[in-house]
């Protein structure tokens, strides 16, 4: 029986007719595939994971990964998806052809693991990690890596990590302190690393960790970083395999996904740990961010399916649960009436719409962020290709950032829905709200995302990609200016667009002389500002579709189904859109509290 985690007809709209996949199928780069070979697909990915992920969340959660006789145990069914994704293409998707790959475009990969995600967010990093490290091996790694490593990682054989922070680093990468010593045509690598995700797990034949370390005698900081390839087990001519002196020393114990094992490895304990490096010395931070980019946005597109998943949750719990009485005309309930189902009281419609716009606006993020990166690749021209990357700059700190920190905030209204019983573990939406706390932590906290979206993406090219992205939203008005029943709301986003002007004028004062802490000290209110005014820009969009659909009698979908998404635009628009008043307040307010503050004030 299908299982109600996701709405694949929202899904199919906001990918076809909001985000024009087909447009983008028809490049020639993508020639191969079509809408109905792209439907057929996600029906097939739906299938599968109502059979072989969603069963098993609850279960991995009960029963999580840990640590056991120098080994990480897993849920068995880890393995099993491992080969699964292989066989399926859930790692070959993106790839070239001439890499062995399907050469898929990445909005249909992004769908793909979005429904898989929503199933079981435990079970589709494996994949995720593995994907990212034959990535990187394709695209700086010389012939013989490529050949050696990445047929066995996209087979789903062998897995594949980043590693990245140390005990004493966290985020500040230029303070790593893992080595490298030149040791004939390879390096000896001595070090830990700490939180990897997929690190290690029972069952996997080999594990491939794209390891950033300091040569000696390189440049200090960021600088002086190098990538290089350190299997666990080092791959013979033959087909053996060799351990590498790869220790697993722990298996971290989580509030959430714990059925994703999280690992602390040691490198070289009897200083026999061999890496390749890969392409240039030095260049290890840049080919590390183009795995990390990726990431980013895989993170956000998790937060928005585990979010969509807990609003069906919700939902179908509101539908369910009677409670209470409505209040008659005079104010009063009528004991004698019976109890009406909760989904009837506005306060929970409320919570219902809230996560509603936050769930299928977060996914036209991660879709409109994935159509910018496909035509980054696709489009003949190649003024319009660098236009395309611009714009994918600017928007993959929010897709990274929106959907986490507001999907936390969707699922608490989840589990706000179902009262008592959402505290409880014979409840769902616990899990969910557990699972989806670190997502605001991955790949870069958001503090770190906000200061990269207003100290780089905002600033890069002297505003180029910023007035890029403005010149999308403005279009977007134009066209919602056609319809009388938008005007309003075009009206609205059109207004916050000046007050975008106004903060970052703000803002800019300060970095124009120079005080670079006071120009990032509310980076991550800005933010939460900018993202919200991103994130009604596409609701006016899918406003747009969905007004048009009625206006032209379109059959795709029905009526009704048209009209929720204008209903939920308006949502967004009374409810969320206006708390940028409120941030821009914030922002253009020149006290520096957050700046040299004394101890004394946290006593």
């Amino acid at each position: 029986m299908a299982q109600h985690y996701i709405d694949l007809d929202t899904l199919k709209f906001l990918l076809f007719s909001v985000n024009d996949l087909e447009g983008v199928l028809g490049h020639e780069r993508y020639t191969e595939y079509d809408k109905e070979s792209i439907e057929m697909m996600l029906e097939a990915v739906k299938d599968f994971s109502d059979k072989e992920l969603y069963p098993y969340f609850k279960e991995m959660d009960e029963h999580p990964a840990h640590f056991k006789d120098g080994e990480i145990v897993v849920h068995p069914q880890v393995t099993k998806y491992m080969k699964a994704g292989g066989e399926m293409g859930f790692l070959s998707g993106p790839f070239s052809y001439e890499d062995g790959g399907l050469q898929m475009p990445s909005m249909a990969v992004n769908a793909s693991a979005f429904i898989q995600e929503a199933a079981n967010n435990h079970l589709p990093g494996y994949i995720g990690l593995t994907v990212g490290a034959a990535e990187l091996i394709v695209h700086f790694a010389n012939k013989t890596l490529n050949e050696t490593y990445v047929p066995k990682m996209l087979e789903g054989t062998w897995g594949g990590t980043m590693c990245l922070t140390e005990p004493q680093a966290g985020s500040s990468l230029s303070d790593i302190v893992t080595s490298a010593t030149p040791d004939g045509e390879t390096y000896k690598i001595h070090g830990q690393k700490i939180f990897i995700s997929a690190g290690d797990y029972q069952g996997a034949e080999n594990i491939v960790h794209l390891v950033l370390a300091r040569i000696k005698g390189a440049p200090a900081g960021t600088k002086g970083i190098s990538l290089f390839v350190v299997p666990k087990y080092s791959p013979a001519e033959d087909g053996s395999l060799t351990p590498n002196d790869v220790t697993t020393v722990a298996d971290f114990e989580k509030m959430g996904q714990k059925g994703y094992c999280t690992t602390h490895l040691f490198f070289g304990d009897k200083d026999a740990c061999t890496g390749w490096l890969v392409g240039e010395p030095n260049q290890g931070l840049k080919y590390m961010f183009l795995m990390m980019n990726g990431a980013r946005i895989a993170v956000g597109r998790g937060a928005a399916a585990i979010a969509t998943a807990a609003y069906h949750a919700s939902l179908n719990y509101a539908k369910e649960r009677p409670q209470g009485r409505q209040l008659t005309s005079t104010g009063k309930k009528n004991v004698a009436q019976e109890q009406t189902l909760i989904i009837n009281h506005p306060d929970v419609r409320r919570m219902l719409l809230l996560q509603k716009s936050v769930c299928e606006g977060a996914l036209s993020l991660i879709f409109k962020a994935s159509r910018y990166n496909d035509l980054s690749q696709a489009h003949p021209d190649e003024g319009e290709r660098t236009k395309y990357k611009l714009l994918l700059e600017i928007l993959t700190p929010v897709t990274k950032t929106y959907p986490s920190e507001m999907g936390i905030t969707s699922v608490n209204n989840g589990v706000q829905v179902l009262g008592g019983y959402g505290f409880c573990s014979d409840y769902i939406l616990q899990q969910y709200l557990r699972d989806i706390r670190i997502s605001a932590i991955y790949e870069g906290t958001t503090g770190i995302q906000s200061q990269d979206l207003l100290g780089r993406k905002v600033t890069m090219e002297n505003g180029k990609a910023l007035q890029l992205l403005s010149k999308e939203i403005q279009g977007t008005i134009q066209a919602a200016m056609a319809h009388e029943s938008l005007k309003p709301y075009a009206q609205k986003l059109g207004t916050k667009l000046e007050l975008t002007q106004g903060v970052l004028q703000s803002l800019m004062g300060y970095a124009m002389k120079g005080d670079y802490q006071r120009f990032l000290a509310d980076a991550t209110p800005f933010m939460e500002f900018f993202s919200t005014i991103v994130i009604s820009w596409l609701w006016l969009e899918i406003g747009i579709v969905a007004q048009n659909a009625l206006l032209t009698g379109d059959k795709t979908f029905d009526k009704d189904f048209y009209e929720s998404k204008i209903h939920t635009m308006q949502f967004y628009f009374k409810y969320e859109l206006p708390k940028t008043t409120g941030l821009a307040e914030v922002l253009m307010d020149n006290q520096a509290l957050t700046l040299n503050t004394y101890e004394k004030i946290f006593k």
